[in-house]
């Protein structure tokens, strides 16, 4: 079976511009990061309810020029206990941060310290702002996810994870991620 040169090129573009989106989608990346700990070390129990339960700083960089605001969901994929997890338990969901900021600090999850124009999500306690790790069994995974997105998004009635994922799909331009640990002391 011989192929047209016009039927190479086409197939040819079409595996480029795959190519291109998966590759751009990988090469497009930010840095998410926290002063408190690590990528894949032990949160501090004063960000947890053994603590004064406050947010962990986090700061990034890496932020594409286009982004016209950010989106940060923390939750822990291990719920109820790592050993056999039957849901990812969500603890803070943040959309509409101003894209030229470049963190949050420590114990800043009230409305009144968050960025102008930011919005919050309700997260699995059914309250707005951050509820830290507080593990029933197990050490379990806490996953800070920062999205970049070409867009603002409109209020969302619910504002859940769920919902925000929704609004976000086609718009993320770029994400950073940040793995923290934690179990309990008591």
């Amino acid at each position: 079976m011989q192929l047209s040169l016009r039927t190479l090129f086409g197939i040819g573009g079409a595996l480029a511009l795959t190519g291109g989106v998966a590759y751009g989608a990988e090469r497009i990346g930010m840095e998410l990061s926290s002063s408190a700990f690590a990528h894949n070390a032990d949160i501090p129990s004063r960000h947890t309810c053994e603590g004064s339960d406050q947010s962990p700083p986090l700061a990034w960089s890496g932020v594409p020029a286009g982004a016209k605001s950010l989106a940060l969901i923390v939750d822990d994929p291990d719920a109820p206990d790592p050993a056999a997890p039957k849901m990812t338990w969500v603890h803070w969901v943040l959309y509409n941060l101003p894209p030229a900021i470049t963190g949050l600090d420590a114990g800043k999850s009230r409305p009144s310290d968050l960025p102008p124009g930011t919005r919050e999500g309700l997260n699995d306690w059914k309250r707005t702002g951050y509820g830290g790790p507080c593990p029933p069994i197990g050490r379990h995974r806490y996953v800070h996810k920062l999205y970049a997105l070409d867009t603002v998004l409109p209020v969302l009635q619910p504002a859940t994870k769920v919902a925000l994922e929704k609004a976000m799909q086609g718009h993320i331009l770029a994400q950073g991620e940040l793995v923290g640990y934690y179990r309990k002391k008591r």
